[in-house]
């Protein structure tokens, strides 16, 4: 089967929260969750000085959906929302 290429958008709970904490967190978890190493990061000002974390990542299709996955992260400290902004599938 292919690999699949996901967004996420990680929200946190106030723009004080230290992304950078969140970002090795959620990476840890995303790792364990598709056995893949590969990521891309930054970071899209929202509004007022919040700002998300964004995190693209390869998934193997047989994975299926990123629920479980989702669920995950949303429990990381200081993460007020999980949103997969992009599902797509990989080319190549």
């Amino acid at each position: 089967m292919a690999n699949v290429v996901v967004t996420i958008r990680i929200m946190p709970t106030s723009p004080d929260v230290d992304l950078g904490v969140i970002e090795e967190e959620a990476k840890k978890k995303i790792r364990e969750f598709t056995g893949i190493d590969e990521f891309r990061t930054s970071i899209e000002p929202i509004a007022f000085g919040l700002k998300a974390l964004m995190i693209t990542f390869l998934s193997p299709e047989e994975k299926g959906d990123t629920e479980p996955l989702e669920k995950e992260l949303e429990g990381i400290e200081g993460v007020e929302s999980i949103q997969v902004v992009d599902v797509r599938r990989a080319v190549g």
